[in-house]
């Protein structure tokens, strides 16, 4: 016996093939998908980051606190396939 897994898809994706979501709402959805640049949302995260960090050790300026590890928020993207130019 042998497991069966679904294709993996996104909740964006899931719920633009559903038969639940109206079309509506899907047309809703696709011009928020459509608006979103993950570069500028990780510029973002990032200096959202930067300010905690900086908040972090302004508070505990008596003591010296050192990072263990820097932060590093990535994002998983679907990549074209591969076009050859042969």
């Amino acid at each position: 016996m042998y497991r069966k897994y679904d294709i993996p898809k996104t909740p964006s994706q899931r719920a633009m093939e559903s038969k639940a979501v109206p079309e509506k709402k899907k047309k809703e959805l696709k011009k928020i998908y459509d608006s979103l640049n993950p570069a500028e949302l990780k510029r973002a995260i990032d200096r959202k980051l930067d300010l905690l960090w900086k908040a972090y050790q302004k508070k505990n300026k008596s003591q010296k606190v050192e990072p263990k590890k820097k932060i590093s928020v990535r994002f998983l993207t679907t990549q074209p396939e591969p076009i050859s130019l042969r």
